[in-house]
């Protein structure tokens, strides 16, 4: 009985702030809720939020296609990036721990307002990055504003936030044991025969924890598309996260039962690219007890 009178105040801030509140928008997006109006007087619409999600709104689709082009490309570029940048620190040299203080503080600054201001003004016309380019002779571009580039803008910022899962594979490579490389050289093994059958094998825990992470973080990626585009998911709609549009469906259109809709399909689709991975992770992962989970 103690323990519960202990958990007590964890288990009423859970029940307050997360478990009413999702009932609640499940309740909501069953019904035609404006924010306006006062709960009493929603309308029950059954599906309908659903149906018109589906079959009747082409900017659904389209932050649908838009959010998982900035996944796919997004994501294993920041992995691919933090892994080679851990490699390279995971030496003994002077200067070292500098290096790693400074390739991980673009993570703690994270996905603030601030640091994509920074972001869209240095990439617009008359930017920082279009004066570097003109250096060289060549000719910028609108990035943040135009529709082929402004995706692409937010996908170099993403990763260019890498120093988290890059601290998360330091620490994974400081626990692989060096008998295991001395045992490949000794085979004969190369660098790159000895990073591939000895550092990704016992890596791989590791690499599943941050694809998942950062998959997730990728999904519910809103603070710099939000910037970039006012608020709008611009330009025409190149910047329209799944995010971005929930946010504008619920607190722009006032569409709060529609919102809520969109949000319980986002929670089921995340549930179900996180269980693919659990369930195909059985077959590359392994871990160091022979136990492959």
């Amino acid at each position: 009985m103690a323990g519960y009178v202990f958990l007590s105040p964890w288990l009423l801030g859970l029940m307050a702030v997360t478990a009413v509140p999702m009932l609640l928008s499940l309740y909501i997006s069953f019904t035609s809720y404006d924010i306006l109006s006062p709960l009493s007087e929603v309308e029950w619409v059954g599906l309908e939020n659903y149906k018109r999600m589906f079959t009747a709104d082409p900017s659904y689709w389209r932050s649908v296609t838009v959010t998982v082009s900035f996944a796919l490309i997004a994501v294993p570029l920041k992995l691919a990036v933090a892994l080679g940048v851990a490699l390279l620190l995971n030496r003994a040299w002077r200067g070292v721990g500098l290096f790693r203080g400074l390739f991980y503080l673009p993570s703690l600054i994270g996905g603030s307002v601030a640091l994509a201001i920074v972001w869209v003004n240095m990439f617009n016309r008359e930017g920082a990055f279009n004066g570097f380019l003109a250096l060289f002779g060549i000719e910028g571009k609108p990035w943040v504003n135009d529709p082929t580039w402004a995706l692409e803008t937010l996908m170099v910022l993403a990763i260019w936030q890498f120093g988290a899962p890059m601290v998360i594979f330091l620490a994974g490579l400081k626990q692989v044991p060096t008998e295991l490389y001395e045992a490949a050289s000794v085979d004969g093994a190369g660098r790159f025969r000895q990073f591939v059958s000895v550092t990704l094998p016992m890596l791989s825990p590791v690499i599943f924890f941050n694809l998942v992470l950062e998959t997730i973080n990728g999904f519910q990626g809103f603070t710099a598309a939000f910037v970039l585009s006012n608020g709008t998911g611009g330009p025409v709609d190149s910047t329209l996260m799944y995010t971005l549009n929930l946010y504008i469906k619920g607190f722009t259109d006032y569409e709060m039962g529609y919102a809520s809709a969109m949000a319980w399909v986002f929670l089921l689709a995340i549930g179900i690219i996180t269980a693919v991975f659990f369930t195909t992770g059985r077959f590359w992962v392994h871990y160091s007890d022979g136990d492959d989970r």
